[in-house]
């Protein structure tokens, strides 16, 4: 496990628009292998090739933050396939879990949240009872999750990526968050592909290390037939995000195949698994012993990883999701054109 001291000051406690900047004017880390360079993320089209692959998350952020009468806060992390909710109880100043107990009763505009049981260390099963679906209620009475890193509420706006179409997530998956209008347009300009998957994240832990619980995910025929169509001509996958890595390889078959599909996944990607699908990996700044990182060690190997984040803290990048991104690439010692190893 990557363990690690992040000064609070290196925390992004506000998006670039903030201080009239565009989304895109973030910084970029780049890693092939242990070699390290510094960009700036609208440079992303040069440092791809034509034929490679960009795969996003199209998943579209949910104001999943609920006030209860009570002055409680509560996150709505899913819904399951039951009906019931996902929930999280946050204390009113936003400094962590706030305790429950089975049969719990909040009170939340025009309707109800009854704790059912223990679903992890801190989410609980709740039967809700409102007047919609889960998405329509929390459009018309939710809040964007924010966390005490943040020095003030942001829209929703703020954490949508331009690309999401799917409503679901209860945390935006921010990787892609600087990918914007003309960077999009910069990379088809260059021959640089996009394809969309999509995965509803639930809400994570910003005090407790803990592995991703289920999450439901959808990888269609046209990405998948787009991924084998792109690795087979030489170029490479990019992964937009841990996110499209955790879809991906759960769509992969028993004989080490991609194939379109849909459901609920339970895959933790650790160092011990072998990537399938991708051949690097775009994302944000993580945690310190976040489960995260354990994914990336997977994809690029800890070597690497930690020659990345060595440079992140020397060279003050910023984290969360407001902060600045990581692309991992395959080292150079690869064969141009082909698929190379990420470690």
């Amino acid at each position: 496990m990557i363990d690690f001291d992040l000064p609070d000051e290196l925390e992004a406690r506000e998006p670039a628009e903030a201080q009239g900047r565009q989304r895109d004017d973030v910084r970029l880390l780049v890693s092939r292998g242990i070699e390290v360079s510094h960009h700036r993320f609208a440079e992303l089209p040069r440092l791809l090739a034509a034929g490679d692959l960009l795969v996003v998350n199209n998943s579209a952020t949910l104001p999943a933050a609920l006030d209860t009468v009570a002055g409680a806060v509560v996150h709505v992390s899913g819904e399951r396939a039951d009906g019931s909710w996902l929930v999280e109880l946050r204390r009113p100043d936003r400094s962590g879990p706030d305790d429950g107990y089975a049969g719990m009763r909040l009170k939340i505009p025009e309707g109800t949240l009854t704790l059912r049981e223990p679903y992890t260390s801190r989410l609980w099963v709740a039967d809700a009872d409102v007047p919609a679906s889960m998405v329509a209620y929390l459009s018309a009475h939710g809040r964007p999750i924010q966390y005490s890193y943040t020095e003030r509420e942001w829209p929703l706006s703020a954490y949508q990526n331009v690309y999401a179409t799917e409503p679901g997530s209860a945390e935006m998956p921010s990787a892609g968050r600087p990918l914007t209008g003309r960077v999009l347009a910069e990379l088809a300009g260059r021959g640089i592909l996009v394809a969309p998957i999509t995965l509803h994240t639930g809400v994570a832990s910003a005090e407790v290390d803990e592995p991703p619980y289920p999450e439901w995910f959808a990888v269609g025929p046209a990405t998948a037939r787009l991924i084998d169509h792109v690795r087979h001509g030489g170029g490479r996958v990019i992964a937009v995000g841990t996110t499209v890595v955790r879809a991906l390889e759960s769509a992969v078959d028993g004989r080490g195949r991609l194939r379109a599909a849909r459901g609920w996944t339970d895959l933790v990607i650790g160092p011990e698994h072998r990537i399938a699908t991708v051949d690097g990996l775009l994302t944000g700044l993580h945690e310190p012993r976040a489960s995260h990182l354990m994914m990336l060690t997977a994809v690029a190997g800890e070597q690497a990883l930690r020659a990345g984040y060595v440079a992140a803290l020397r060279e003050r990048y910023r984290w969360h999701e407001f902060g600045d991104v990581h692309l991992l690439l395959p080292s150079r010692n690869g064969i141009a054109g082909r698929r190379s190893p990420m470690a």
